[in-house]
């Protein structure tokens, strides 16, 4: 039996732009995914594709037994940390000697054909990795871990990733004269964050900046606007929906002595906060459960 973990992750700058190859910032975060592995003649039901894929990829069977600390369908990388997470186990309790890159590299083919070829590997790598990562079209390089006190906000309102992100490759093949310098000035809040990491007031300008240009590929919601809005009145410095929209989660970026007051604008909104920061670790192995 072997106990694997992978964080989640939060996108401060660049989503939907790095699925075309342009750079984006993601950060992983402390809540995890744990999977518990375990060899078995008979293979167990998994009603999941990406848990169907880990061990067809692999080649083993086995049972699985897992606890997650993140909300699915919400933006926040929970398909990429279960992923991770149940591959690394697999990896342990079946001595296959995979390496942490590999791991993250198959990982991602199975995000990619579980999303009909649109995933990007940004949360496969956040979370095997951790940190803050700057993802490229063809390079990763870690960045300085900044203390960054964040709030994430859950709409409640699960998305599809896979739909969101079909949906801005249609608008892009139809009306490429609007998408394409989109995603061009989303890149370029990217760029300009990495001169601004340790201004966290030029930093969430920059997010709110992020927002807007999402908002206006078609990404947003009204509820992600509200929380988005809520957080930034009680003192943010800044506040973006994370991930592929259409629902899921917001981050605001906050003064530490407001954390408090941004989350309970938050819920106030009837929404879920969770104060949270920077996970350094990305997989790890756990004690068995």
């Amino acid at each position: 039996m072997a106990t694997w973990s992978a964080p989640g992750k939060v996108f401060l700058f660049g989503e939907h732009a790095v699925v075309y190859g342009k750079h984006g910032v993601a950060m992983a975060i402390r809540p995890r995914v744990y999977v518990t592995v375990r060899k078995a003649r008979r293979m167990s039901e998994v009603k999941s594709p990406y848990l169907e894929e880990c061990f067809r990829q692999m080649g083993v069977q086995g049972s699985l037994y897992i606890r997650s600390q993140l909300p699915s369908s919400s933006g926040l990388g929970s398909s990429a940390a279960v992923t991770v997470a149940t591959l690394s186990a697999i990896n342990d309790e079946f001595g296959l000697s995979h390496s942490r890159e590999e791991i993250s590299t198959i990982a991602y083919e199975i995000e990619k054909k579980v999303q009909r070829g649109r995933a990007s590997p940004t949360d496969t790598y956040v979370s095997s990795f951790g940190g803050l990562i700057l993802m490229g079209a063809s390079s990763k390089r870690r960045l300085p871990p900044p203390g960054l006190p964040l709030v994430i906000g859950n709409t409640g309102i699960s998305h599809n990733t896979a739909r969101m992100v079909e949906m801005v490759a249609d608008f892009k093949r139809t009306h490429p004269e609007i998408v394409v310098p989109l995603l061009d000035a989303i890149e370029g809040t990217t760029k300009r964050a990495l001169h601004s990491l340790n201004n966290p007031r030029e930093l969430g300008w920059l997010m709110n900046v992020n927002h807007s240009l999402l908002e206006a590929l078609g990404v947003g919601h009204p509820v992600l606007a509200r929380l988005v809005l809520a957080a930034r009145a009680a003192g943010a410095f800044g506040a973006k929906l994370t991930g592929a929209g259409g629902g899921g989660c917001m981050v605001a970026l906050c003064p530490s002595r407001l954390r408090s007051r941004v989350a309970g604008a938050i819920k106030a909104c009837d929404a879920s906060p969770l104060i949270t920061t920077i996970d350094t670790e990305g997989t790890r192995k756990e004690k068995d459960v």
